[in-house]
Order: C-alpha cells, then sequence, then structure tokens
C-alpha cells in the first residue's frame, strides 16, 4: 500500500518524515505533499482530490492532515469530508466498517506542536534543559487542551530555558523532537487517533472515525 498525506506546513512534513516509519513500520510506502499554509491547503484540496481521483490505484490511500487551531472540529472535518465525497472518494469516517475506502481525514488538536508536548520524553532527549517533569504540571496534563496556540507555547517554553532565543524555527524544531518520538507512549489523544487511524487504514481494522 502506499499513502498520500496532505499537510499544511513542511514543519509538519519534517515530523512526519520520522513519525511514520515508526507508526507504519514496512506496511506501506509514503509520500508528503506540503502546503502554504492551512488557507492554501483548504483552498486547494478539491481541485487535489478530483485530480487524484482520475487515476489513484486500489491500493493507495490520501491522508489529509490540518490544524484544528481555534475552529469547530466538527465544521472543519465536515469540510474535509465534503472535499472528498464532491470529488467521489469515498472516506473513512463516512463508510461503514468493513466498505472500502481512499480517503483518511485526521485534525491536530489545536495544533501539531500539541504533539510533541504529548511526548515529554522526546522534548527532553532533544531539549535537555526542558524538565523530563514537565509533564506532571496541570498546564501541560492534557497537550490537547493548551490554549493560545500549542506554537506559542513550545517558543515560550523552550526560550524561557534558553533555546532558540530569536525565534522559533518550526521545521528545525518539529525534526529535532520527532526524530526521538515513541508513537506509543504520546499523551495526545488527537495523535492517538491519527495514529490508530493510520493503522486501521493497513490493516482493515475499523478504528472510531
Amino acid at each position: 500500500m502506499h499513502l498520500e498525506l496532505l499537510v499544511e506546513e513542511p514543519s509538519a512534513e519534517a515530523a512526519l518524515q520520522e513519525l511514520l516509519p515508526k507508526i507504519i513500520s514496512e506496511a506501506a510506502t509514503f509520500a508528503i505533499h506540503p502546503f502554504q499554509g492551512k488557507r492554501d491547503l483548504l483552498n486547494k484540496l478539491p481541485d487535489h482530490l478530483r485530480g487524484y481521483s482520475r487515476w489513484l490505484p486500489e491500493d493507495w490511500r490520501i491522508v489529509i492532515l490540518v490544524d484544528a487551531d481555534n475552529e469547530d472540529c466538527r465544521e472543519l472535518k465536515a469540510q474535509l469530508e465534503g472535499a472528498a465525497q464532491s470529488a467521489g472518494l469515498a472516506t473513512k469516517s463516512g463508510t461503514l466498517p468493513g466498505m472500502p475506502f481512499q480517503v483518511l481525514n485526521r485534525l491536530a488538536i489545536e495544533e501539531l506542536e500539541a504533539w510533541f508536548f504529548g511526548d515529554v520524553a522526546a522534548l527532553h532527549t532533544a531539549y535537555p534543559r526542558v524538565p523530563s517533569t514537565l509533564g506532571r504540571r496541570d498546564r501541560y496534563k492534557d497537550p490537547d487542551a493548551i490554549r493560545g496556540g500549542t506554537w506559542e507555547a513550545l517558543e515560550r517554553l523552550l526560550q524561557r530555558f534558553g533555546y532558540h532565543p530569536e525565534g522559533l524555527p518550526k521545521i528545525t524544531v518539529a525534526w529535532n523532537i520527532s526524530k526521538h518520538m515513541d508513537p506509543a507512549r504520546n499523551r495526545s489523544h488527537s495523535f492517538k487517533v491519527f495514529r490508530e487511524g493510520l493503522q486501521a487504514v493497513l490493516s482493515g481494522v475499523p478504528d472510531q472515525g
């Protein structure tokens, strides 16, 4: 099987280049296509999916990953689902368990950086001055509940401990942390849903949709 991943920016591409081999092992090949931000992805998605629908092989799947940010998750997911269905492509959430589909839509809640907070051991390994006990603090216990922007929260945290004082280089930071991440221990619920969705795509076992 082959996976085509559409992501909103190069930092997501950098993280997934490290994470995907740990999740899918050698069960599939993959290619990651970054866009120039969330709006760029959403605006171009209908045309891209219509293009895929004309030639997509039976053993290929399309995976779309976007940040929820502060948008209504149900409305955003519905937008992704609608773009696929308008292109004539079946989505995992829109089909019955066991039925064939071509598209898996997933959201990072509220941003990709929540997944980094979900693996404090990886964060500490990449940036040793960050306490290994960070995950015990109330603010960071639930990575998906960090409000005000997880990217901004990560920038403030790293700068507090003397890293990247001139500003957070998102691609570098994504690569530094993700290469140490263990998908099985991540505490972010949205990451778990993403991981389980990929595993379900490869195994044929239905997940929660």
